[in-house]
């Protein structure tokens, strides 16, 4: 038999707003039935959302989780690593370490970014990770350089960067084997133009980032096919004036998604909330860039072929040309979205757009993550009264229980 289990008493995020008293059904991997619970309903059935009568009716078990909240499982777009173990490793196990540690912090669906490197180097760890996207642990491959600015390069090696050749593009594309999502390039290089053209053509996401491109630039980019920021505000020309840069061609076009780090370093909140009054959540993606020191402690860390030292949980590259520079962060989803609720003062219901619905959308595979809705993945993060994390459901199984973690 299907096991069923009812998730009762929470507040409920719904696409159209909260449920108080809310009640999510789970049957096997997918969500069978979400809306008010039967009490709440005075007894009423709700069709649009398959409500069930009743948990006694249909069987199963019922969790009760008074006084908290119930949202999607979060969407990250950008992360390289975590626990200790990054991607770049080019293993499955420290690849699965990395996984299974932001999946604990409520990560139900992530692509795994790699770091500037030797382009053979890369396109041995695309077939490696192309191989945990067939399995499902991985949504996709994320390819963070080696096409960008040497004068963005943040905490990339600069002696591996290069121009993006369109054969370049296309063999890590092709090394990853069709599970190629998203590529990270400086546009205003040459070949810019003609690259963000093929990974279009290709299926692939092209992002605008570590990148030294004008307003004009950028607009030229987007017009090829770009449709996404980068981890918007970092490693690229501020927002000026009489040189507005990336930034304000990123934020004005409603092709475009951006990218947030949400951390309390790589942005001023006021940055953050000028991305969500002009982007709007719908247009922004939190992400955690976060590398392998993410849910670890203080220390050094490996980041592709440079070491990172954390200080105070704030990554820096600790030596040669870019030593000083913040390496990606420790952030984890679940720190973001209270920080966002709490800190920010974002609404429950735009907080989960960014952190679920948009990157899932993006993706394209909202019609299976992304939001809690019946016959999706039943992906979820249960969250305490105070927005801290008590549990993790991914297709349906507990990753963190509400009752033990």
């Amino acid at each position: 038999m299907v096991q069923r289990t009812h998730l009762t008493g929470a507040r409920v995020v719904l696409p159209e707003g909260v449920v108080d008293h809310g009640r999510v059904t789970v049957e096997g991997t997918r969500i069978a039935a979400v809306g008010p619970a039967p009490e709440a309903a005075s007894g009423q059935a709700d069709p649009a959302h398959g409500q069930a009568d009743s948990a006694a009716a249909h069987g199963g078990r019922a969790l009760d989780l008074p006084g908290g909240w119930i949202v999607p499982g979060f969407v990250d777009l950008h992360v390289h690593g975590g626990g200790g173990a990054s991607f770049s490793a080019g293993t499955p196990e420290e690849s699965m370490t990395a996984i299974r540690t932001h999946r604990a912090h409520g990560t139900t669906t992530m692509l795994a970014s790699t770091v500037t490197g030797d382009l053979d180097d890369l396109a041995r760890q695309a077939a490696t990770l192309s191989e945990l996207v067939e399995q499902g642990e991985l949504a996709g491959i994320h390819f963070e350089g080696p096409f960008i600015s040497p004068h963005r390069c943040g905490a990339h090696q600069p002696s591996l960067l290069r121009a993006p050749d369109p054969a370049d593009v296309r063999k890590l594309v092709d090394a990853a084997r069709g599970t190629a999502r998203m590529m990270t390039l400086a546009p205003e290089l040459p070949g810019g133009l003609e690259s963000v053209r093929l990974l279009a053509d290709s299926g692939v996401l092209a992002a605008v980032g570590h990148t030294d491109s004008t307003y004009e630039a950028t607009i030229e980019a987007v017009r090829a096919g770009a449709t996404v920021a980068t981890h918007l505000f970092n490693a690229m020309p501020s927002l000026l004036h009489r040189t507005p840069g990336p930034v304000a061609a990123l934020l004005e076009d409603e092709r475009v998604t951006v990218e947030l780090i949400n951390d309390g370093t790589h942005l001023h909140p006021a940055m953050l909330e000028l991305a969500f009054h002009r982007a709007g959540a719908d247009r922004v993606a939190f992400i955690t860039d976060a590398m392998g020191a993410a849910g670890m402690s203080d220390g050094r860390y490996p980041l592709g072929p440079m070491e990172v030292e954390v200080k105070e949980g704030v990554a820096r590259i600790s030596g040669g040309p870019t030593a000083g520079s913040i390496a990606g962060s420790t952030l984890t989803l679940d720190r973001a979205f209270r920080r966002a609720v709490t800190i920010d003062g974002l609404g429950v219901v735009e907080t989960v757009r960014a952190m679920s619905a948009t990157p899932a959308r993006l993706l394209g595979i909202a019609d299976r993550v992304g939001s809690l809705e019946v016959g999706k993945d039943a992906d979820l993060v249960v969250l305490d009264d105070d927005f801290r994390l008590r549990g993790v459901m991914r297709r349906g199984a507990w990753v963190v229980h509400p009752e033990l973690g």
